[in-house]
């Protein structure tokens, strides 16, 4: 019985320090990320590399990401041309909804889906347990803040020119 509680036991330890390693800190680099667009195209995440970067997670069903999502349309008409990008990531399970969802709020910056809700791998490297959840890179591809408010973002797409 002692060795089965002893194996148990290491076994959690060895789970959670790999789910806390795979979560993304302020300071690490692009994590891997290749994913589909709404075009049908891949696209990997650190192809952004020499940009300003404000990964965002949302959903459709999302309503404060969808409220978010105005103010992010009128930053990314902005700032899109100072070497700024925006990448959105749904987590939604409905392609159509999410789709529907793009038109809908307008957004012409990148979107990226991982249709598996809060399991969806990119959501678990990042961390992901609320939405929206925002990361902002700097320009060499290192995370420099977590749900960053607006002013920090600006200051750094105004570092990056």
């Amino acid at each position: 019985m002692f060795k089965i509680k002893n194996k148990i036991t290491l076994f959690l330890l060895i789970a959670t320090v790999a789910v806390t390693n795979a979560q993304i800190k302020i300071g690490d680099s692009f994590p891997y990320v290749q994913l589909q667009n709404n075009k049908n195209a891949t696209v990997k995440l650190n192809s952004f590399k020499g940009k300003t970067v404000l990964v965002d997670f949302w959903a459709s069903w999302c309503a404060p990401c969808r409220m978010a999502n105005k103010n992010l349309v009128k930053l990314y008409d902005q700032y899109k041309g100072q070497n700024f990008e925006i990448v959105g990531i749904s987590i939604d399970n409905d392609k159509t909804k999410w789709l529907k969802a793009i038109e809908k709020d307008k957004m012409k910056h990148q979107q990226l889906t991982d249709p598996k809700g809060f399991d969806a791998k990119t959501a678990v490297t990042f961390g992901v347990d609320a939405l929206p959840s925002t990361f902002l890179f700097d320009a060499s591809g290192k995370l420099i803040a977590i749900n960053p408010t607006e002013a920090q973002i600006i200051a750094q797409i105004k570092k990056n020119k």
